[in-house]
């Protein structure tokens, strides 16, 4: 991909089903150029040789997150989840092969907390040494098979509230080096580093050849443009290291703002965002086509 910019469809309706698939004429009309699909469940009830001819006719290419949980998590000292972990990895590069998807991101270790419901829990520093390389035994088995099959697995750093395991870019850079196959990078999304990161750019800067796939995300998860991030300067990173993967969009609204509302969830829209991803896709396009002109 040469910087194509996307439109994540959990935007639009979650889960995303095989009722849905109008939404890829949808985003191309609204001028994007692919869309992030979570890695379908039996249940999502989508023929895959079918989606992607629809997302192929209306020239939409697919990049999938993964749909990670306790019960598939590679960094479990259960055994039973950390093979569920692997079995469910597995299943993603299958699904992305036939639906010609080529990267596959998220927080692949598992174990999610705040979206979970599931409190942190203190851990010896012995714990998490075996945590840590149970993620990279975990990813060091599913890598090569994602790179046979002409598919990438994106390692999304999230913030600390959301996971106790990789937070940062400099965690996710050691266990992608640690790991050493062309099937695994690092995801970003800036909305996890605007926590996370003493430097965004630096960050990209850091992450540099190993990037395969970034999320441009507000600060407080809205449209962009609407927030305080530096889309220049971000885009600036971008193009110093030569970056020609997606950029996706993916705004969690906020729409109600009365007290005590629980916001750790997915909202669907209730009005016409048209305008609104129009114009944060101006955004990030604008913002990289200046940093492209700067090097």
């Amino acid at each position: 991909m040469d910087n194509p910019v996307g439109i994540i469809s959990m935007q639009f309706i979650r889960p995303f089903t095989g009722a849905d698939l109008h939404y890829f004429d949808y985003a191309a009309k609204l001028g994007f150029d692919f869309m992030e699909l979570l890695v379908p469940e039996p249940e999502d009830n989508i023929d895959l040789d079918l989606a992607r001819k629809a997302a192929s006719d209306c020239g939409i290419s697919l990049v999938l997150a993964a749909r990670v949980n306790a019960q598939r998590s590679i960094a479990s000292d259960d055994a039973g989840a950390r093979q569920g972990g692997l079995d469910y990895l597995t299943h993603c590069v299958e699904v992305a092969h036939q639906l010609g998807a080529g990267i596959v991101g998220g927080p692949l270790y598992g174990e999610p907390m705040v979206f979970a419901g599931r409190p942190p829990v203190p851990r010896s520093d012995e714990a998490v040494a075996a945590r840590a390389a149970r993620t990279v035994e975990g990813l060091a088995h599913v890598a090569p098979r994602a790179r046979n099959a002409g598919v990438v697995f994106g390692l999304e750093p999230l913030n600390r509230f959301e996971t106790d395991i990789i937070s940062t870019t400099r965690q996710a850079i050691e266990v992608v080096d640690r790991v050493d196959d062309a099937g695994l990078g690092v995801m970003l999304d800036t909305f996890h580093m605007n926590m996370e990161e003493r430097s965004i750019p630096d960050a990209i800067r850091a992450a540099g050849s190993r990037l395969v796939h970034f999320q441009a995300n507000e600060n407080h998860r809205g449209h962009p443009g609407t927030g305080h991030l530096d889309w220049t300067a971000i885009m600036r990173a971008l193009a110093q290291i030569n970056y020609r993967g997606p950029v996706s969009l993916e705004p969690f609204r906020r729409d109600d703002d009365r007290v005590a509302l629980p916001i750790a969830q997915w909202r669907a829209p209730h009005e016409d965002e048209s305008a609104k991803l129009k114009a944060g896709l101006g955004v990030i396009r604008s913002a990289l086509a200046l940093a492209e002109v700067d090097q």
